[in-house]
Parts: structure tokens; C-alpha cells; sequence
């Protein structure tokens, strides 16, 4: 049973998440207004698809917080099977649609899903799940660290054909940083990276895009109508804050000078409106959220709780520091959300949804006691390993 510190704990992880996604509210609404209304009739459009992406998102963190947490586990493969599949069928002709160039989503009857979000959270519990049933052989290489590296391709597969460079990069970084912290060999890790270096400067190289993009990176006022055009208005955007910010939905690049300024730029908009001290505040709350989530990690006795709770505070972390980085121009543009803030309801729903897991793991952990695939021996390996860097 919980204890009133765990209990606490809880309550300071969920309530950053939701002043987060208050925060999203707000500057959701301030930056897409004059677009929506412009374009869709409707200046509330954005904020009440996003407060639909909430209520749903809230009812499957209710609903996962009270599933037992062993049929949760048990359940882990199909899911990520499941997850796998919706996003092949993504990239098909009969369900899928595309936008901006990619085909990340299906759509059916006129309501849209990103399955790569549901895969992302999937991802997450099975990464947990490998490596509790592997024990310490997650630390050879051909029985643990090689094939947790196949699943791992055949996921970066899969995202790279829809094309999402994007999510395949932080969910990599992800499985990579799950696995040392699991124990695995820094030289396997470090023979990886080095490996996977040539492929990752191919793949930017054989698509001009991405090539583009990184160019653009290097020097957005190369082209500042073209290419350079985004980043160039979200660095004014950045800029025009200054320290105090000129006020809430007082924004001039919303005014369709910054694009995807309610998703992918969204950062933009609040460091224009709130300057250095609203960007401050935000970028404390998400080192709140993930220092919280390690604590919460720290604290976890069972494997696959632990390692479930460790993935999404990782990914979280990855995400938003990449999102600011694009947003301040220290990143090359990735289409990569802002955490709980950013608009989007499949990204909200299976975030919250995964939050309502990992409050289950914390506090039921010990259901997981009479469901083992390893010996005590290598579960208490993987705690002392996990321990000592948390």
C-alpha cells in the first residue's frame, strides 16, 4: 500500500503535468486564434479539439491507474504489436492520410490518429518488458543488447518510411539510454553510436529535405523567404520577448508570420509573449516533471515498473529539450512537439494515458511479485545498476 510520501510524490508528478497542459491551453488558444479564425471560421477551434484530446486523455488515466498492473504487463506485447501495426496501416492508401508530406496518420470517418504517439508509449513498456524478462542477459550482446537493437530497427524502419526522422531520433535516444542504464556494456553503446554515425549523415544526405534542413540550419539567412523563413521568424519571435514578453495574445508573429506556431513553434509564441522569465518558468516545470519522475523511478523496487517509469521521463526530457533547441535555432527542424503543451490530441491522449500507468506502477507494483521472468539474482543486479546512476 502507498504510503502518504508516495501518495505525495504522485500528487507533485500529476499536478506539473497538468499546470503544463494548462499552460498549453492558454498559449494554444493565444497563437492559433487569428489562424483558426481566418481559416476555419472559428478562433476556439484549436484549444477545443485539444480540451477534447484532455478529457479523453484524463479518462484513460483514470482507467490505466486501476487495471491491474499485471494484466498491464502481461498484455505489453500485443500492445506493441497492436501499435506496430496501426502505424504500417498509416502509411497505407485505404486508412491513411497525409499531411505536410508525411503519412502519419489514419483516419477513419473523418477522425484522425497519429499511431506513431500510441507507438512512442508501447515503445516505452515494452523496452521495460525486454529487459525484466532478459534479466542480466540484457548485458551480452547476442542474447540481450542485439536483439533489443533489432526491435529498435525495425521501429526506426517503419517511422522512416512515413518519413519521421523526428520521432525515430528520440526514440532511439530513448532505448539507447534505457539500456545503459539497464547495465549494458558502455563499449556495445559506444560501438553502436559510432556505427550509426555514417548511417544517420546517409539518410540526412540521400533525402534533399533533410539535407535542406540541416543547411538551413547551418545558415537560415541563406533564404530567408524559403527555407530560412520559419526559423528566422521563430528567432523573432524568441527575441521580441525580451525579459518581461509582450503580454499574453499580444503576438505579432502569430499573425501568419510564424508557421505551426501552436505546435511545432508554440515555444516561440510564449518566449514572445512572456520573455526570458515565462521561458524560464516553463523550462523549471519540465525539469520539475523530470526530476519527479526519477525520484518516482528511484523509489520503484520492480523491473518493469521502474524502466516504464524511467522511458517516459526520458522521452519526455528528449522531447522537449529538442523542441526548445529547434525553436531557439540550436537544432536543426525535427517536427517535434512541445510535451503536454504543444497542440495535438493524439500526442495528449497517449501521454495522460501513459501518466495513468505509470501511477499505477508506482503504487502497485508489488502485484508484479507473483509474475516474474527473471531470478532475484539479476532483479536485484538491474535495481543496484539503475540505483546507482539514479
Amino acid at each position: 500500500m502507498a504510503t502518504a510520501k508516495d501518495n505525495k510524490m504522485i500528487i507533485v508528478f500529476t499536478s506539473i503535468i497538468y499546470i503544463l497542459i494548462i499552460v498549453g491551453l492558454i498559449f494554444i488558444y493565444s497563437s492559433s486564434s487569428v489562424f483558426a479564425l481566418e481559416k476555419l471560421g472559428n478562433a476556439n477551434f484549436f484549444v477545443k479539439k485539444q480540451l477534447v484530446g484532455i478529457l479523453l486523455g484524463s479518462i484513460g488515466l483514470f482507467t490505466l491507474r486501476f487495471i491491474p498492473i499485471k494484466n498491464i504487463f502481461r498484455m505489453t506485447p500485443l500492445i506493441f504489436i497492436f501499435s506496430l501495426s496501426l502505424t504500417i496501416l498509416s502509411m497505407t492508401k485505404f486508412l491513411g492520410q497525409t499531411i505536410h508530406g508525411s503519412s502519419r496518420w489514419i483516419n477513419i470517418y473523418g477522425v484522425g490518429f497519429q499511431p506513431s504517439e500510441l507507438l512512442k508509449i508501447s515503445f516505452i513498456l515494452y523496452a521495460a518488458y525486454f529487459i525484466d524478462k532478459k534479466g542480466t542477459k540484457i548485458r551480452t550482446l547476442s542474447k540481450g543488447y542485439a536483439p533489443f537493437l533489432v526491435i529498435l530497427g525495425i521501429i526506426s524502419l517503419i517511422l522512416l518510411k512515413q518519413p519521421d526522422f523526428g520521432q525515430t531520433i528520440t526514440i532511439s535516444l530513448t532505448g539507447i539510454i534505457l539500456l545503459f542504464l539497464a547495465g549494458c556494456k558502455i563499449k556495445h553503446i559506444l560501438f553502436t553510436c559510432l556505427a550509426t554515425t555514417p548511417l544517420l549523415i546517409t539518410l540526412v544526405a540521400l533525402k534533399a529535405y533533410r539535407l535542406k534542413r540541416v543547411l538551413t540550419f547551418l545558415n537560415p539567412w541563406n533564404d530567408p523567404q524559403g527555407s530560412g523563413f520559419q526559423i528566422i521568424q521563430s528567432l523573432i519571435a524568441v527575441g521580441s520577448g525580451n525579459f518581461w514578453g509582450v503580454g499574453i495574445a499580444n503576438s505579432k508573429q502569430k499573425f501568419f508570420y510564424l508557421p505551426m506556431q501552436h505546435t511545432d513553434f508554440v515555444f516561440s509564441i510564449i518566449a514572445e509573449e512572456t520573455g526570458f522569465l515565462g521561458c524560464a518558468m516553463l523550462i523549471l516545470l519540465y525539469m520539475a516533471l523530470i526530476y519527479s519522475g526519477f525520484a518516482l523511478a528511484s523509489k520503484t523496487e520492480n523491473v518493469f515498473c521502474r524502466f516504464t517509469i524511467l522511458g517516459f521521463t526520458i522521452l519526455t526530457g528528449l522531447q522537449s529539450m529538442i523542441n526548445i533547441f529547434v525553436a531557439t535555432g540550436l537544432a536543426p527542424t525535427k517536427g517535434i512537439g512541445l510535451p503536454f503543451v504543444s497542440y495535438g490530441m493524439s500526442s495528449i491522449i497517449c501521454n495522460l494515458t501513459m501518466v495513468g500507468i505509470i501511477i499505477n506502477c508506482f503504487i502497485n507494483e508489488n502485484e508484479l511479485n507473483s509474475v516474474k521472468f527473471t531470478s532475484s539474482n539479476s532483479l536485484s543486479n538491474q535495481r543496484a545498476s539503475a540505483h546507482q546512476i539514479l
